[in-house]
C-alpha cells in the first residue's frame, strides 16, 4: 500500500503547480484524502480534503488556500490532484497526501493527522523569485 506524490518544484510568486497523489495497492475510490503541508520550522497542517469517490465529493480548504487551490480526483487513474494557483512564498513547504478508508462517510475532522492510515513521502514546493 503506497501513496506517491509528484509535481512539486520551484515556481515564482503568482505561478501555478499541480500536485498528484497516486495510489498503489489501495483504491483511492474508497478513501478520504487530505493534502498536508509542512513549512520549514512549522507543524504539518491540513490544507485541502476530498471525500471518497462514492457520489458527489465533498471538498474542504484551509482559509490560507481557499480560492487559490483546487482538489480533485480521477478514480480511473487512482489519483488525487491539487491544483495550486496564485502561489505565494508562504506556500513553500513539503506537501504530503494522506488517505484513510471512509467506512461510514466523509471525515468530520479532515485536518487531524492521526485520522490517516496511509501517507506519501512528500514533494517539495518552493515559491520564490
Amino acid at each position: 500500500l503506497q501513496l506517491v506524490e509528484s509535481g512539486g518544484g520551484l515556481v515564482p510568486p503568482g505561478g501555478s503547480l499541480r500536485l498528484s497523489c497516486a495510489g498503489s495497492g489501495i483504491s483511492l475510490h474508497y478513501c478520504g484524502i487530505t493534502w498536508f503541508r509542512q513549512a520549514p520550522g512549522k507543524e504539518r497542517e491540513g490544507i485541502s480534503y476530498i471525500s471518497n469517490g462514492n457520489g458527489s465529493a465533498i471538498t474542504n480548504y484551509a482559509d490560507s488556500v481557499q480560492g487559490r487551490f483546487t482538489i480533485s480526483r480521477d478514480n480511473a487513474k487512482n489519483t488525487v490532484y491539487l491544483q495550486m494557483d496564485s502561489l505565494k512564498p508562504e506556500d513553500t513547504g513539503i506537501y504530503y497526501c494522506a488517505a484513510t478508508i471512509e467506512w461510514v462517510g466523509p471525515l468530520i475532522n479532515w485536518s487531524r493527522l492521526d485520522n490517516f492510515d496511509y501517507w506519501g513521502q512528500g514533494t517539495q514546493v518552493t515559491v520564490s523569485s
